[in-house]
């Protein structure tokens, strides 16, 4: 639990950074099919960061030359809580998180009116809602797709949730503990006979008897070549390769984990899910003992493709010299994503505020090279960063198939025998770390990964 002086301070060194008023908006509820049946809510991490508010309807101004910052939002109805039970009111949440005023929602407009009628600059994130454009296009006297965000304070945000304090890593580690016992579920019902969906249900079962929520859909599939396929009501069968991709949130404070593992359905991975799991695995570890402050993000990456290229050309996939092919591009037939990203209040962390703003900056440029492409987080890495690190290898049959068709690196890919590998899925292993002063810390409870660890946990079921 973070405390009320928290939140203050996060306030306090963002309106060091800037001059005239912040708005940040709460997320509101969003209806599924009608204006009551609302989707689960989600609260903008921006927001959270700021006011550890994790309720809709919530707007707060900070001025940022005088300091005080003012909550905006409804007070409770007799009908509300009737339907909803009682509530804090709007000064106890403001009170939770160290704010000074209140006011009703109409107020706001109000006060950014005057900020605009003096002259002062009105500083907004990028919306990613459209109810979000709506408001802040109705606040700054533009139409909703005109609103322009203020890139100083994008900025200002990004570099202060980027590097986590040790409070927040505290909490991300509460987020570890719950998606360990997530993903030894999956591997306890990786058996024949089950369904996807049994399984990832039993995932989320456990998110919830902790008070806590999947931070994203739980992915989980036997079809692992596509990155985000999820579950299904496909029976698992023996021999089946089953990928679970899953993290849940803190209860208290909304951090975020995010795990990948993959469990052979019945307790024995076969000659080949041995040779793939084990290439991504040795790519993996090799990364994560790459990780360092002032070590490029990209260099990383690099590290995993010319691991995957090695162990690929020993498998009889590809052929030539390691640099070669990763220099050419031709690796990401099989590794076609990028090793990882960010993670915070966000399992994407800040990605609504813009994923090159983020990862990039003006410390690199995104490659405009298929699979590296997808690199979420390209920059130096700094003590404090928070890192997934998951490189994977795939086996997608629309993809091979077009390849071999365009001829492409036909020098460097045995398209035959990857042909012979359609059908057979893909692997990705995740895990969170940690950059410190002086090297790495992968963060929560060992889950296990190694070859014969994750057969046992299979077993055992």
């Amino acid at each position: 639990m973070l405390s009320p002086s928290t939140f203050a301070s996060r306030r306090a060194a963002l309106a060091d950074q800037l001059s005239g008023l912040i708005v940040l908006l709460g997320n509101a509820p969003a209806p599924m099919n009608y204006p009551a049946n609302h989707y689960p809510f989600r609260q903008d991490g921006s927001f959270l960061y700021y006011t550890g508010l994790d309720a809709p309807g919530f707007a707060l101004t900070l001025d940022a030359d005088s300091g005080e910052a003012t909550l905006y939002g409804r007070e409770a109805t007799m009908e509300d809580r009737v339907w909803d039970g009682d509530v804090p009111s709007v000064r106890e949440r403001a009170d939770s998180a160290s704010i000074q005023s209140t006011a009703p929602p109409e107020a706001l407009a109000e006060a950014v009116e005057r900020a605009r009628q003096s002259g002062r600059e009105v500083h907004v994130l990028p919306p990613y809602r459209g109810d979000q454009k709506i408001l802040l296009g109705s606040l700054l006297g533009v139409g909703p797709g005109d609103v322009a965000p203020s890139e100083a304070l994008i900025d200002a945000v990004i570099a202060q949730r980027l590097i986590k304090t040790d409070e927040e890593v505290a909490e991300i580690e509460v987020a570890m503990q719950i998606a360990a016992e997530m993903h030894a579920t999956a591997m306890r019902l990786a058996q024949p006979g089950r369904t996807e969906y049994e399984v990832a249900a039993q995932m989320e079962a456990v998110a919830l008897a902790h008070g806590s929520f999947p931070s994203f859909p739980i992915i989980l599939t036997t079809r692992g070549e596509v990155p985000h396929h999820h579950a299904s009501p496909y029976v698992l069968r023996e021999g089946d390769l089953l990928l679970h991709d899953a993290g849940a949130t803190a209860p208290e404070t909304r951090y975020c984990s995010d795990i990948t593992r993959v469990s052979p359905v019945g307790g024995t991975f076969t000659d080949r899910q041995r040779a793939i799991t084990g290439l991504v695995l040795k790519a993996q570890m090799a990364c994560i003992e790459a990780c360092a402050p002032g070590v490029s993000f990209r260099e990383v990456h690099d590290l995993a493709s010319r691991t995957i290229a090695e162990g690929l050309v020993e498998i009889g996939l590809m052929r030539g010299d390691a640099d070669a092919i990763v220099e050419a591009g031709a690796h990401a037939l099989f590794f076609t994503h990028g090793l990882g990203h960010a993670m915070g209040l966000d399992v994407h962390d800040m990605e609504g505020l813009g994923e090159d703003r983020v990862g990039y900056a003006d410390e690199a440029t995104r490659s405009t090279q298929f699979g590296t492409q997808y690199l979420r987080f390209a920059r130096a890495l700094r003590p404090g960063h928070v890192m997934t690190v998951e490189p994977g290898i795939y086996f997608n049959a629309a993809l091979i198939a077009q390849w071999k068709d365009e001829g492409r690196f036909a020098e460097l890919v045995d398209y035959d025998e990857a042909e012979r590998w359609v059908g057979f899925g893909g692997v990705r292993l995740e895990d969170d770390v940690l950059i410190t002063e002086t090297g790495h810390r992968v963060l929560g409870p060992g889950i296990p990964k190694a070859l014969d660890e994750v057969e046992a946990a299979v077993q055992a079921g």
